[in-house]
Parts: structure tokens; C-alpha cells; sequence
């Protein structure tokens, strides 16, 4: 479908949009510049929506606000916002009486008009879908990069050439039930998350297949060789499939002996680098960058992926160097939202770290954590709502030393920054990755990255 024929079809019909955040604000926007009629649905207090609110008012959106907003969703076309899934008893009403519950990014599959590239994954999905982006862009090609990475498309259709390519970071929340066709799929790993929100860890897993539950043979599915839940995604994938692995050799895809990384196309390799000349430390952004070459082979040179491999620096917030005082090295993981992406970053450290880790609740258990802890950290700052769970998971732990591992736990980020800073020696290293989102203290992962900087930045 073109972009103006789904705005003339929602012209004739009732449209409601809940949640004017980042990615729905854009859409409603255009809705309404197109002449659609639109009702705008937020918790927010209109004095707490601000400027939005104002703007959307001025446009002729009728704006339904407060604690009441999702009572009576009465409409044809329902856009929900990410983090309120299709099973939430409003939504689930409001599709029993007739209502069509859709989203801007499953908008932006109906309409997009150039190949799609989307990642999705319980850890380096942000990472992958740049280092794409990356390679894509020095290879010549027109990218359009969006998604959960904090950017929406679905109003840039308009701007986009049939030649370009579209790269997209998909979250669970993203993907819950949402028809999409992307001609190239990434799944870079699945393991527990966002487990307050999903019923049940197999909804999670459920909801990362739909990245590939619409593809057909033309298409292909990138899927991590060492993941638990490969198999299972394998066997019900209709597109061709391509495999990266750390430690062992594929038929097709792309792996590493520990050496070097290779392409592997029907059991032939190339060689495409050493692992050595990966500027991104750490096993995880090796993995990040196979899964990044496999789903661009073909369409990226390998002199392309040495060249990027060598020179990118990284996204911001993840493994992010922030500055060196008086010996002591500060790195940002603020993007590090989970205990395996903590994991991650511990034993991308080239010293034992001081972490500073706690945050929003996801319900996801820290035992793993604990070991981690334990066995690579100096001393550990544990601040934020769960901040009592990650202490009884270090102190249960089989590995736990108190001689050897100081554990400080305070209800206040700002002390646990200059805390762990205080504590800190020439030569350490001082680690933000929480193991857990930001939402207790912070809007976001980004927000609380950027209070971490400003912090460490103030320092004496």
C-alpha cells in the first residue's frame, strides 16, 4: 500500500492514538496535517503535556487526557504506543467490538517503500542495528535508521527511495502481535526480559518471533548459532536461513575460530578480518558484529566491514568512555538494562571493575548476576528499587567473599557515582551497568547515562 492511500483510507474512519510520546507524537502530527480525525489519548494532565498538548489542540485533535484515557475506546483504528500491549484489558475489549489495534511501526511496514533491515534481540540489538546502519552508509547506500532506537519513520515515508534501505531496532513491546514482512531479519540473542510486562517468558519469546513469522523464502533470517531458542525459531522460519557463531564453523553465515571472522556461504569460506581489529571490546560485540556481516553480505564488501569494524566507536551509553581523572578510567553501560548485558560488559573490562548497578524492577532474576559480580567486580555500588535483590543475589552467591568484595548498597544514584568514584584507585575502573532499566529514578536508560556523565564530568 502507498503511503497516500493508507492516509486516505484512515480519512474515513475514527482513529485514536494512545500514548503521545516519541514515536506517536510524529504520528499524529501527520494524521491530522493529512486530514484524518484523530483522538489523542495520554495519562498526562494537560498542563503536564506542555507544548504538545497545545500543538496537537491547535491542529484539531481532540485530546482525551488523565488517569481515564483508555476507558471507552470507542474507534475504528486504535495506534497503541509500544510499552501497552495488544492483551491489556481496554485494548483487548476495544479489538473484541471491531476496533483495529495497530501501531506507527506496523504502519510504517504497510507502507514503507524500500527493503527493511530489522534487529531485534534480548541484548545488542542497538548496537547491531547501527553497526548495519554504519555499513549500509559507507557502502553508498541511503539509510533510514529508526525504531526503538528513538526514532520514528512512519512520517519520513513520503521522503524515502525504493533504492534505500530502512534499518530497524524492534523491541518485544514493538513486535507483540504486529504484522511485519522485514526482507532481512536479525535476532541476535533471547534470554529473560521485561518480564513485568510480558504474561510469562514465553510470551517475550513469542513476541521476537513475529520478526520473522511473515517473511517468505525471499527473505533472510539471521539467528545466533548459540542461542537456546534458535532451533525453535530454525524450524519455524519460512525465509533462508544465515548463522553467525563465536567458536564454530557454519554452512552459511558467518563465524569466528577465535582468530579471525569469516563468511561461510554453502560450507566455502572468506576470510573477512582478525578479531583483533574490532575497535568495540568484548565477546558480545564480536557477536554484534557477525550478525551486523551476515545480514548485509552481499550488499557490503569485506574491505566495508574492516574499515567499520576498525573506526566505529560504539553507541552512546553502551561501554561508553566517558573520561580518565587521576588515574581512574569511567565508562557508561547505562544501556546495559539487563543481567546478561551487565555480564557483557564485566568481562569486556580489561580489570576488575567498580559497578555501580540497580534500577526498575523487570522481574527478571539476578542469581546469574550474583556469580558475575562476584567473580569480576573489585566492589560493587548497588543503588535503586531493586536494589535489595541484587545484594541478597551477590550475597547468596557460591562465589561471595566479603574480604574480597565490598558491597555498598544507597538509595541514591547521585551518592553511588561519587561513593564508587571516592572508593576508586589509579589504575581502576569505575562501571555504570545497572542490570536493569531506569524508570524508578530516571525517564530512561538515556537520561540516567546522561546524569552519570554530568556527573563523573563534575568531579574534582
Amino acid at each position: 500500500m502507498t503511503f497516500d492511500g493508507y492516509i486516505d483510507d484512515l480519512k474515513t474512519k475514527s482513529v485514536a492514538v494512545l500514548g503521545i510520546g516519541v514515536s506517536n507524537l510524529p504520528l499524529v502530527e501527520t494524521l491530522l496535517a493529512r486530514g484524518c480525525r484523530v483522538t489523542a489519548c495520554d495519562r498526562r494532565s494537560m498542563e503536564e503535556m506542555g507544548e504538545d498538548g497545545e500543538k496537537l489542540a491547535l491542529m484539531g485533535a481532540e485530546l482525551r487526557l488523565g488517569e481515564d484515557y483508555l476507558e471507552n475506546l470507542d474507534f475504528d483504528v486504535i495506534f497503541r504506543t509500544p510499552g501497552l500491549l495488544p492483551f491489556e484489558k481496554h485494548l483487548a475489549g476495544a479489538e473484541a467490538r471491531g476496533s483495529v489495534i495497530t501501531s506507527e511501526m506496523e504502519a510504517f511496514f504497510a507502507v514503507c517503500p524500500c527493503k527493511i533491515i530489522a534487529v531485534t534481540g534480548s541484548d545488542g540489538k542497538t548496537t547491531t542495528t547501527t553497526i548495519i546502519s554504519e555499513l549500509l552508509k559507507a557502502a553508498g547506500y541511503t539509510v533510514h535508521l529508526g525504531g526503538n532506537i528513538g526514532r520514528p519513520l512512519f512520517s519520513e515515508v513520503p521522503s524515502m527511495g525504493e533504492a534505500d534501505y530502512a534499518v530497524l531496532e524492534l523491541s518485544s513491546f514493538q513486535l507483540h502481535s504486529m504484522k511485519c514482512r522485514p526482507n532481512v531479519a536479525v535476532i541476535t540473542n533471547v534470554s529473560p526480559n521485561h518480564l513485568d510486562k510480558h504474561l510469562d517468558y514465553q510470551d517475550y519469546v513469542n513476541a521476537k518471533s513475529a520478526i520473522f513469522t511473515g517473511q517468505t523464502p525471499d527473505d533472510l533470517l539471521v539467528l545466533n548459532r548459540g542461542d537456546k531458542q534458535t532451533g525453535d525459531y530454525a524450524l519455524n522460519a519460512p525465509a533462508r536461513l544465515s548463522l553467525f557463531s563465536r567458536g564454530m564453523a557454519v554452512l552459511n553465515g558467518v563465524f569466528s575460530d577465535g582468530a579471525c571472522v569469516y563468511y561461510a556461504r554453502n560450507g566455502k569460506t572468506e576470510k573477512i578480518m582478525e578479531v583483533s581489529e574490532i575497535k568495540l571490546p568484548g565477546d558480545h560485540n564480536l557477536e554484534n558484529y557477525m550478525a551486523a556481516f551476515a545480514a548485509t553480505d552481499g550488499l557490503v564488501s569485506g574491505g566495508i566491514c574492516r574499515q567499520i569494524a576498525r573506526t566505529f566507536a560504539g553507541v552512546e551509553h553502551r561501554l561508553e568512555f566517558v573520561r580518565e581523572l587521576r588515574g581512574v578510567t569511567y565508562i557508561n553501560d547505562s544501556i546495559g538494562t539487563s543481567p546478561t548485558r551487565t555480564a557483557a560488559g564485566l568481562h569486556a573490562m580489561k580489570t576488575k571493575p567498580i559497578l555501580i548497578a540497580g534500577g526498575y524492577d523487570k522481574h527478571i532474576p539476578f542469581d546469574g548476576l550474583g556469580d558475575e559480580i562476584c567473580r569480576y567486580c573489585k566492589s560493587v555500588f548497588i543503588t535503586g528499587a531493586t536494589a535489595a535483590l541484587i545484594h541478597k543475589a551477590v550475597t547468596g552467591s557460591k562465589y561471595y567473599d566479603p574480604e574480597k568484595l565490598p558491597v555498598t548498597v544507597t538509595d541514591d544514584f547521585d551518592r553511588a557515582v561519587r561513593a564508587a568514584a571516592a572508593s576508586a584507585e589509579a589504575g581502576d575502573i569505575v562501571l555504570l551497568s545497572p542490570a536493569c532499566a531506569a524508570f524508578d529514578q530516571f525517564k530512561n536508560f538515556a537520561e540516567r547515562g546522561k546524569v552519570f556523565k554530568a556527573l563523573v564530568m563534575s568531579l574534582e
